[in-house]
């Protein structure tokens, strides 16, 4: 891991999962430092499921990081301070197909583990494992208004990950 980080247990971290996910946002990494993609996300959850540590993030298959979700076991969640919030937006907005997110916004890929990408200027890094993924099926949506984030397609697919590591500045 960068210098600056400290790895700690996951029941050890201190912040708010939903302000952190839902309000500051994360980058949810998947490939190695030299062939990753990121994307910016704020759905998703930390939790404890299967006698496991866990998180739960949702990615569509539009995103060019499904592809890499797909063929890699393990991925990061980013966490950052407010200060990176544009950099965040760039790569929630713009697609790794198309330009060099690292360049464009600043950050720099670290390995996380022996698998998986982090950036340096992160605040958090949780790596991951993936145990489970289900696609999400329109047909059982109990709330209407539920699909309005949709139009009817790029339903996503949502990802458990065990958390194997989480490292703090």
């Amino acid at each position: 891991m960068a210098e600056g980080f400290k790895l700690i247990r996951a029941d050890e971290l201190k912040d708010n999962p939903f302000k952190l996910i839902g309000h500051d946002w994360m980058l949810i990494t998947s490939g190695t430092p030299d062939n990753y993609n990121t994307m910016t996300a704020s759905w998703g959850g930390l939790g404890f499921l299967w006698g496991k540590n866990v998180c739960f993030v949702f990615v569509r298959p539009s995103r060019y990081t499904y592809e890499f979700m797909e063929k890699n076991q393990t991925f990061s969640l980013s966490f950052f301070t407010d200060e990176w919030r544009k950099a965040l937006n760039i790569c929630g907005t713009k697609s790794g197909r198309d330009i060099d997110k690292a360049k464009a916004t600043g950050l720099k890929p670290i390995p996380v583990g022996n698998q998986t990408t982090g950036f340096e200027q992160a605040r958090i890094i949780i790596e991951c494992k993936k145990l489970y993924f289900q696609d999400l099926d329109p047909g059982h949506f109990l709330d209407p208004t539920i699909e309005k984030n949709y139009n009817g397609t790029n339903y996503h697919r949502l990802y458990v990950g065990e958390i194997l590591a989480v490292n703090v500045k």
